[in-house]
């Protein structure tokens, strides 16, 4: 069912909605993380999204991981489940997100090298110097 997040968004329009997601943690060899830079927010944050009606974690991590970076990957080990992240997007969409963050190895693709409608770029970034996170 794709677009789920948008068919359900059209029914209820802003009220809060408890969403799952699904991100992945990749490091380069000079132990710098990936991370996306949004179009919706201009804000960074790890390659992921949300998960469509049928998903696991695991199938959304891979699916948006391509979407967002550009890169395949494969999940290695579930590093955080976080539940408490509560967000208002601009457009006035309130969230509560349920987020698997698993560390993740690149198995194929290339870097996005143009914009997209969810990535203004990637980069990668020393863990001491991270931009403003979502």
């Amino acid at each position: 069912m794709a677009d789920y997040i948008h068919e359900v968004r059209q029914l209820v329009g802003h009220r809060p909605l408890i969403l799952n997601t699904a991100a992945g943690a990749v490091l380069n060899g000079r132990h710098q993380l990936l991370l996306q830079e949004r179009t919706d927010t201009g804000d960074w944050s790890f390659p992921g999204g949300y998960m469509e009606f049928g998903e696991s974690f695991v199938d959304t991590c891979r699916r948006e991981y391509l979407e967002d970076a550009g890169l395949k990957v494969e999940p290695i080990r579930l590093l955080k489940l976080f539940d408490k992240d509560f967000y208002t997007y601009p457009n006035g969409d309130q969230t509560q997100l349920i987020t698997a963050l698993y560390l993740v190895k690149v198995v194929g693709g290339h870097e996005l090298d143009h914009v997209t409608n969810e990535t203004q770029r990637v980069a990668y970034f020393d863990l001491d110097k991270l931009p403003k996170f979502f």
